[in-house]
């Protein structure tokens, strides 16, 4: 009960401060809107109702037409508060990744739009990594009991996984997890203190792991105009590649499993037996 308390306090606590970053929002430009031959100020600090009406306009994309009006209002409002725009990014990201909520492919879409791709892409590694690693210890401190309630079936077959896999081996598992597109990350990032992996190998995994994915997403924002259709995203070909790249980061792991097995009888039976004479002995 403790531990459940404890996640909401945490949950609250960081919506209220999401909230009042992005109703209290500096001056800034006036909104973009079709006007008849009126003037333009250059700010907004003699209209509050314009400064309200861009607060209204702050919340987390569903669909194409939110995230590209969302866009279009953060990049209106990025030539003055960079800064600020900036921050509001990152919080949200962060409150996404962190709390395991849905569409941060949103929001990756949303950092090639406002500050291009390869700023957008370093951006939204280095968010998706340490939002993971948030959920990581969230779950450890608060969730860790729940999750094996809520998943027994899924959380045994991991921690049987990980078991059977020495430390290095694990390392290129965790980025086959990462890569291969239809994995779960929500509840990767919730298990993984489940199964004992450390929070370095775990961080790592995460930055390497879903780079790719990021790119696509990233690649995608910086020409969010053009596109009409989320499906360009999850095209059969982008799928395609990224079971390739996951495949690819089994390989070594296979590779190493069978050296250690065949030359340096690292196998799972002849270590137990080697345990076990050491034991009679």
């Amino acid at each position: 009960m403790r531990s459940l308390s404890g996640l909401i306090a945490v949950i609250l606590t960081a919506t209220f401060y999401l909230y009042l970053l992005s109703s209290y929002i500096p001056p800034g430009p006036r909104l973009p809107k079709e006007d008849h031959g009126e003037t333009r100020k250059s700010n907004d600090e003699d209209n509050p109702s314009e400064m309200e009406t861009a607060a209204s306009r702050l919340k987390f994309p569903s669909d194409l037409d939110e995230l590209k009006e969302m866009a279009k209002l953060l990049q209106f409002y990025k030539t003055q508060h960079t800064g600020y725009v900036l921050l509001l990014f990152c919080s949200a990201y962060l409150y996404k990744q962190a709390f395991a909520i849905p569409g941060s492919s949103f929001l990756n879409i949303l950092a090639g739009a406002l500050f291009g791709t390869w700023y957008g892409l370093l951006l939204a590694c280095v968010l998706t990594t340490v939002g993971a690693t948030l959920c990581f210890l969230l779950s450890q401190a608060f969730g860790k009991q729940h999750i094996v309630r809520l998943f027994p079936d899924k959380v045994a077959m991991l921690q049987k996984k990980k078991e059977s896999s020495l430390d290095f081996i694990l390392f290129f598992f965790l980025l086959f997890l990462r890569f291969f597109p239809m994995s779960p990350n929500w509840f990767l990032n919730m298990t993984s203190p489940i199964l004992n992996i450390p929070v370095t190998l775990f961080f790592m995994a995460v930055f390497i792991g879903l780079m790719p994915y990021n790119f696509i997403c990233v690649q995608t924002g910086s020409m969010l105009s053009q596109i009409s259709s989320l499906d360009d995203l999850f095209s059969w070909s982008v799928v395609l590649k990224l079971l390739l790249i996951a495949c690819v980061a089994l390989l070594p792991g296979a590779l190493i499993r069978t050296y250690s097995t065949r030359h340096l009888h690292l196998d799972g039976h002849e270590t137990n037996g080697l345990s076990q004479d050491k034991k009679n002995r």
